[in-house]
């Protein structure tokens, strides 16, 4: 992949690896082949990646139905997809409107401009739906958001020209992956409290359970010679299941940038865990 242009995330998604992405690509693997990122999310730590030239050929998915559906669009139709998103104001009612719609009545172009306006223009930049996976966030109050940034989306649309990009479960990564490529699995984090959980990504929510199904994942990608680095919180589950003695674990100080609650948007420590030190495997 050529280095011919500096995309960066389009959506502002909760857990976006912004500010961890340094600490990121410090213990990435010094050479690998493919790579995959199966929680994509804003894409931060593959956008990253792209513009260190670090890319083979990238694999990215996600089991949100809207977000792959959105990168799709930006990867495939983007010049529709501004020509859209640059006729919709910050207007309240507007934006209600939108929020009201059904996303899978729509086609495929107005419904990434969808997920793009509400998410740049809803509160605190929140992806979240209920229980139904109905998107409820309500309107949030700024002096002039950016809807449609022209520029970036033909950057991004450039950096996934060439991406495998689709919707899947985490799951099917252990059939996908081969020796010496890189996974970088990035899930809804454990909560820290049981007042810290956060409002779902996507109605089925991310639990105690799928976090050990996904430590089992690991596990079985290390027998196959696969590199993964995966970030999560610093949770005592999490500490439980990735134990010094089968993985590489390092703590890393940072910021948690989304909560309703300004004070509570403080520092935090994060765990990177890897299966391969600076030597590799």
């Amino acid at each position: 992949m050529q280095k011919t242009i500096t995309p960066r995330p389009f959506l502002k998604w909760a857990g976006g690896k912004t500010r961890l992405r340094k600490a990121l690509l410090a213990n990435t693997p010094k050479k690998f082949e493919d790579y995959y990122e199966p929680f994509l999310g804003g894409g931060a730590f593959f956008f990253t990646l792209y513009r260190e030239q670090k890319l083979r050929q990238a694999y990215l998915s996600d089991l949100n139905e809207e977000l792959i559906n959105a990168y799709i669009i930006v990867r495939d139709q983007v010049s529709k997809l501004i020509k859209l998103l640059s006729t919709y104001p910050y207007d309240e009612k507007f934006y209600y409107k939108k929020r009201a719609e059904a996303p899978e009545e729509m086609q495929p172009v107005e419904r990434a401009a969808r997920l793009i306006y509400l998410n740049k223009t809803c509160y605190n930049g929140l992806y979240r739906v209920n229980q139904q996976g109905i998107f409820n966030v309500p309107f949030g109050r700024y002096k002039s958001p950016t809807i449609c940034d022209k520029k970036n989306l033909q950057a991004v649309s450039e950096a996934l020209s060439s991406v495998q990009i689709e919707c899947l479960s985490f799951k099917k990564i252990v059939e996908r992956a081969n020796p010496d490529d890189f996974v970088y699995f990035d899930p809804p984090y454990e909560p820290l409290s049981k007042t810290a959980k956060f409002t779902s990504y996507q109605a089925s929510g991310f639990g105690q359970d799928a976090q050990l199904q996904l430590q089992q994942i690991c596990h079985a990608l290390s027998g196959r010679k696969v590199h993964f680095m995966l970030s999560n919180s610093s949770a005592d589950l999490i500490k439980e299941l990735y134990n010094a003695n089968d993985f590489y674990i390092q703590p890393v100080e940072t910021i948690r940038s989304i909560n309703s609650n300004a004070q509570k948007r403080g520092k935090l420590t994060e765990l990177i865990v890897t299966n391969y030190n600076a030597e590799g495997f």
